[in-house]
């Protein structure tokens, strides 16, 4: 049934194209959700590689194995490095270098359909991942691009429409690393001194199970589960030496927010982005990390006494949920008392409360080290002065009105741009994000005024697809009442790169995001996947 909802899915999409032809210029069907399921002969492929998804039965927990979706992958044509599997669930880990044109055939060998994106990588629409691209059961999807991004720290995972929460859940990601000319000058940690790190909380059954909830409290905030795992595994312990590391940190969880710090208070030294290396290292008390966010973290452990442990954590943090006006009870635990475990599942953890991560095990002491470079890597600089809409900022306002996640007043149509996504392409734009203060009307009795007044205001990480941005500014315009900005707004980064920014309650922020290249339509959303799987999810039209 899955099979033959699919094929109408497509069928309907194909239809659609049409109208959509008409109302954007420029959008051929040849470049439109027609399926690219055969290599072109004129691409010519430095890498090539062959990945399936498929279910697969993995040691997770002691006891039973679990049942997950899992990328399989396989090198067939260059480099060995490009190619790294990992013990567990997660895909495995895919290492380019800038320049390189990689060829990816995909094979969907799930009971639904299924499709790539290739989160922070500047590839063409038809190679980015677009749920009108995906294919069912038994199909093949050929991936061809050419590495445009710089040296850093990106990922891959599932896009499917209405499936991205449950099938990323399940397992349907995997890391991308990617190296440069710049980056290689610099002498970074590397080999076994470069450690990826994929934070995901999971929430199992007493056999082993995954189990996933998607009651109102999951599609309000997003699935938080009970359980951390780092890299696929539990209670992680990673053996390291008296020397520095390079560290490359992904949020790869449906909606959870760390606030990463280390345990004994030491600052943390960040060296990356989302977007690849910065300018030079910078240093914070501790940095929140969103949904889809990476970091990279230059950690050196010389001077610490063999056979101790170092554990990083997240830190307790607030304003990140809704909270209870009214008189109801705010701020410190509000969550918990006022709205009876909003955002915690039954037995579960918090958004907000701290918890603890991944150890770090002092096992070896060696008497060399490389040193932490004053400067890393220039930067391509953009102001105000290059963007092409000074005065008309492209509005992304996020709402939740009425238990609907929206942006700008819309719920997601596969093919659907309004005129204020329509995008001139080799422009640079100016995006002005804000999240909107609204109360949860309608559904729940249109409480604004009441007695309870439930504020549907929250946090939420956008992502848009393409190019990265940089962040121009940001402006807290309403606290709503409560402190908790001021626990999270000391770790934010706000130089380098980026492709998703964690927007706070009552917070605008301004960036300015390059449109070059490529035409056709790339996504923008909220990385929470419960509310992208709800609609908060749209489309710029770039033509």
């Amino acid at each position: 049934m899955v099979g033959y909802d699919h094929k109408r899915r497509q069928f309907l999409q194909y239809a659609a194209f049409g109208t959509v032809a008409a109302a954007l210029p420029g959008f051929v069907l040849a470049e439109g959700g027609q399926i690219n399921s055969a290599p072109s002969a004129a691409f010519k492929p430095d890498v090539e590689l062959e990945i399936t998804a498929r279910i697969a039965e993995i040691p997770i927990m002691p006891g039973a194995h679990t049942s997950v979706f899992k990328y399989h992958g396989k090198l067939l044509k260059g480099p060995k490095v490009a190619m790294k599997t990992l013990p567990g669930y997660l895909g495995p880990i895919l290492n380019f270098a800038q320049g390189q044109k990689v060829r990816i055939f995909f094979y969907n060998q799930l009971p639904e359909p299924s499709v790539m994106h290739w989160h922070g990588m500047h590839v063409p629409q038809k190679m980015d991942g677009h749920p009108m691209y995906a294919i069912s059961q038994g199909e093949r999807y050929v991936y061809e691009f050419e590495v445009k991004n710089p040296a850093g720290t990106n990922w891959y995972h599932s896009h499917t429409h209405e499936m991205t929460a449950t099938q990323v859940y399940r397992g349907l990601a995997g890391l991308i690393t990617i190296t440069d000319e710049q980056e290689q000058k610099l002498g970074l940690p590397s080999g076994e001194y470069d450690i990826p790190i994929v934070i995901q909380d999971r929430r199992f059954t007493a056999g082993n199970q995954l189990q996933y909830l998607y009651g109102m409290r999951e599609r309000m905030v997003g699935f938080l589960g009970d359980t951390i795992l780092i890299n696929g595994q539990a209670n992680s312990t990673i053996p390291v030496k008296t020397r520095a590391y390079r560290l490359r940190i992904l949020n790869g969880s449906n909606s959870r927010i760390y606030k990463l710090g280390w345990e004994d208070g030491t600052p943390l030294i960040a060296i990356g982005s989302d977007g690849g290396l910065l300018e030079r290292p910078e240093t914070y008390p501790y940095i929140m990390l969103a949904p889809a966010e990476r970091v990279e973290l230059w950690v050196d452990f010389s001077g610490r006494k063999p056979g101790s442990d170092l554990a990083l954590r997240s830190l307790e943090f607030h304003g990140a949920l809704p909270h209870m006006g009214g008189g109801m009870q705010r701020g410190r635990g509000g969550m918990r008392r006022g709205m009876g475990g909003m955002g915690m599942m039954s037995g579960g953890l918090s958004q907000d409360e701290a918890l603890p991560l991944v150890k770090f095990h002092i096992a070896g002491k060696v008497s060399d080290s490389p040193r932490l470079p004053e400067t890393l890597v220039r930067m391509r600089s953009l102001t105000e002065q290059d963007v092409s809409n000074p005065d008309r900022p492209v509005p992304i306002v996020i709402s939740m009105q009425h238990m609907a996640p929206q942006l700008n007043d819309r719920s997601f149509e596969m093919h659907e741009v309004m005129d204020s996504e329509k995008i001139p392409v080799n422009t640079i734009q100016k995006i002005r994000i804000t999240n909107d203060h609204g109360s949860m009307g309608g559904g729940m009795g249109g409480m604004r005024g009441g007695g309870m007044g439930m504020m549907m205001s929250m946090a939420h990480p956008i992502h848009l697809h393409g190019q990265q941005f940089k962040i121009l500014s940001r402006t807290l315009q309403d606290q709503g009442g409560g402190d908790g900005y001021a626990t999270v707004r000391d770790g934010f980064i706000g130089s380098g790169w980026k492709d998703t920014v964690l927007v706070m309650p009552g917070e605008e922020v301004e960036i300015i995001k390059p449109f070059e290249d490529y035409t056709g339509l790339f996504l923008y959303h909220c990385h929470n996947l419960e509310h992208e799987d709800m609609g908060m999810m749209r489309n710029f039209y770039v033509g």
